[in-house]
């Protein structure tokens, strides 16, 4: 179900990204690079006491207020309690709002969230098995200048089994312009 919903959306988005005449400029697009530090939450926190991420996005702004993209990058979760780290990369599309040149905007990012090292023991077979991954959400408010974007998130991957591995968390992201 979770694979059928992503599937629509993405198909929904479509049309955003199937836009004719777009030229890409330093004003209207942009390679964002930075980190992210958050707090597990839920299924994570028993297993995490720490998340730290490296985020990486392409954006196109169709125009001052709307931009959408690609992002990926990958968040590790240190490992507790003897548990080993394990980690998200994330490969998604967002969808951006800015509601001035400078200043808030809110965010969305919707995609597929690839676990690193969750295993998990299946009653049904007897045996411990990878758990791939899951839907992914990131939404985000933050602030914004030309250069820099600063904001609060919810990462979240609805993974197989019944796992959410999920964290809150304050990232900071730097402009990198295409020329």
């Amino acid at each position: 179900m979770k694979k059928l919903f992503l599937v629509a959306a993405l198909i929904g988005l479509s049309p955003i990204f199937a836009q004719e005449n777009t030229e890409i400029t330093p004003d209207n697009s942009w390679l964002k690079v930075g980190l992210t530090a958050g707090v597990p939450v839920g299924d994570a926190s028993d297993a995490s006491s720490f998340a730290l991420g490296a985020d990486i996005r392409g954006q196109y702004l169709f125009n001052p207020n709307v931009g959408v993209g690609i992002a990926s990058g990958y968040t590790n979760y240190f490992g507790k309690d003897g548990v080993d780290d394990f980690g998200i990369v994330p490969l998604a599309g967002f969808f951006r709002y800015y509601f001035t040149p400078s200043g808030l905007f809110l965010g969305v990012d919707l995609g597929y969230g690839f676990l690193t090292n969750v295993d998990y023991y299946d009653t049904s077979t007897g045996k411990v098995e990878s758990n791939d991954g899951g839907l992914y959400v990131n939404p985000q408010i933050g602030y914004h200048n030309r250069d820099w974007n600063i904001y609060a998130y919810y990462q979240n991957t609805f993974a197989d089994n019944d796992l959410n591995v999920s964290n809150v968390g304050v990232g900071v992201t730097y402009n990198i312009r295409f020329n």
